[in-house]
């Protein structure tokens, strides 16, 4: 009985000194946690896609919350969330942000099936990743879409998907949050994000063949082939030609579309303009107009 009495306080006693043992350490090794960050957290969409540059909506509450403190919020932006949860982030923190354009992600090859037809056929894993690592892919140009859909793959918010005609993907400017997701999945970096522009209108050259002209003709039918006529066409110095492929700046571009009438292979694409009206012919001279 007596072993058993000695064993039990022996047992208790060392339980109450480590019971004060972890006491002492947690309050002597005790982490502060800003209250805000849960704050922030949660007004954060979770998507965790990465599209702020950082590796989830934890990382971007703490540079958040760390910006307020060195006050500024320059540079921190959710493309999920938008304008809407940025501007409740900063009120949450009392600081003011400055609204930038929207982006939307666009996709700069215009190589269908028919301008740029199939010359080999890949048999193995269909990875546009995979594919460009072992081979050209299955058409002649080396820098245009492979059709194989990581970046599909890649959308959380289902705003891109592959046109079953020309097999080169599209996206959708309303689900589209610009996360950047997609930019990342494409091994050849076709797909950039750009200004959505007002209405939704914007000018840019879809293609990103650096051949030249003669050798990427060959190839695809609508590439750019480095003419320069839109950068002689354009006033306000918005293109710029290097490496034999055409840019145009989102920034100086005025969406005046006369690059795309000057383009001699139709890769400069304008999107979301209305249709042109109809020109009604004029009547001949010397022959009465009847109403």
């Amino acid at each position: 009985m007596n072993f058993i009495l000695i064993a039990v306080t022996v047992l208790g006693a060392i339980g109450i000194i480590a019971a004060l043992v972890l006491y002492v350490c947690s309050k002597r090794f005790a982490v502060y946690e800003d209250p805000r960050l849960a704050q922030v957290n949660e007004l954060l969409p979770g998507a965790n896609c990465g599209g702020c540059g950082f590796a989830g909506c934890g990382g971007m509450a703490d540079a958040l919350v760390k910006g307020a403190d060195a006050g500024s919020l320059e540079g921190l932006n959710c493309p999920v969330g938008g304008s809407e949860v940025m501007t409740r982030v900063a009120d949450l923190l009392g600081m003011a942000i400055a609204q930038g354009e929207p982006k939307v992600a666009v996709v700069r090859c215009n190589g269908s099936c028919v301008s740029r037809p199939r010359i080999a056929e890949y048999g193995g894993l269909r990875s546009c990743a995979v594919m460009n690592a072992c081979c050209a892919g299955e058409t002649a140009c080396g820098f245009g879409c492979l059709g194989c859909g990581d970046c599909v793959a890649a959308c959380q918010f289902d705003a891109i998907h592959l046109n079953p005609e020309t097999n080169l993907p599209e996206v959708d400017d309303d689900k589209c949050t610009a996360c950047g997701a997609c930019t990342k999945a494409c091994p050849r970096g076709i797909i950039e994000l750009r200004k959505k522009g007002i209405k939704g209108r914007r000018v840019f050259v879809s293609c990103v063949n650096k051949d030249k002209g003669a050798v990427s003709m060959k190839a695809c039918k609508v590439s750019c082939i480095g003419c320069g006529k839109c950068v002689r066409e354009c006033k306000f110095e918005a293109i710029t030609l290097g490496q034999n492929l055409s840019y145009i700046d989102a920034d100086k571009c005025r969406l005046c579309r006369k690059c795309v009438e000057a383009c001699p292979t139709h890769a400069i694409r304008a999107v979301n303009f209305p249709a042109p009206k109809p020109v009604e012919p004029k009547p001949e001279e010397g022959k009465e107009v009847t109403a």
